[in-house]
């Protein structure tokens, strides 16, 4: 197990990658995400192995569930470039992984949809400001780390997020509903985000 510098020193090096990506790369079609979906999912890749719950949460393999609002071309859209980025990388959290797109219809489906594909993470694009809250009370009893595209639902409740910061990626942190869902990462990673309580 790395110290807690190394950790640090990892994950400060990856978000530094994924910023000279971003410098080099254009914004995702979908305006509302600050950071491409391409450096959303290296991040997750990496970040996810340091959630001390993960592995034992996924089990041998990593089911993400992309969810997209009913009837929202932009979520969609979200959706399946999140899926095509993760499905070019090789693991996610050092496991084999599969995504799933679903559609979302209410809080509800999509907490059963967790429950029943096993989940280890659920991803929540542009498209769900208003289902926030509802998504935050389904998910609170469930082992999953819920992930958003857009700065505003982890403080709304979304577990981890991401925020374009001076042109660098920002790792965003709900600390209180990541205690509720099982995700705990160590001091050292903490540290390197912006934590909302």
């Amino acid at each position: 197990m790395p110290s807690s510098r190394g950790i640090a020193r990892s994950l400060r090096l990856l978000v530094l990658a994924c910023a000279l990506t971003l410098t080099f790369s254009r914004p995702s079609g979908a305006q509302s995400m600050p950071v491409p979906a391409a450096a959303q999912a290296e991040l997750i890749a990496k970040l996810v192995g340091f959630d001390r719950n993960f592995a034992a949460r996924a089990g041998g393999k990593a089911i993400i569930v992309i969810a997209a609002m009913a009837g929202d071309a932009e979520s969609m859209s979200a959706a399946l470039e999140m899926k095509a980025a993760l499905s070019r990388l090789p693991t996610v959290g050092n496991l084999p992984h599969e995504e799933l797109v679903v559609t979302y219809s209410n809080a509800a489906a999509l907490a059963q949809a967790v429950r029943s594909k096993r989940a280890a993470l659920v991803y929540l694009g542009p498209g769900f400001d208003k289902q926030i809250s509802a998504i935050r009370e389904v998910l609170s009893s469930l082992d999953v780390l819920s992930v958003a595209a857009i700065p505003g639902y982890v403080p709304a409740g979304i577990v981890l997020g991401f925020d374009l910061v001076s042109g660098r990626p920002k790792l965003l942190i709900q600390i209180v509903q990541a205690r509720k869902q099982n995700v705990a990462f160590p001091a050292s990673v903490l540290s390197l985000m912006k934590v909302y309580p």
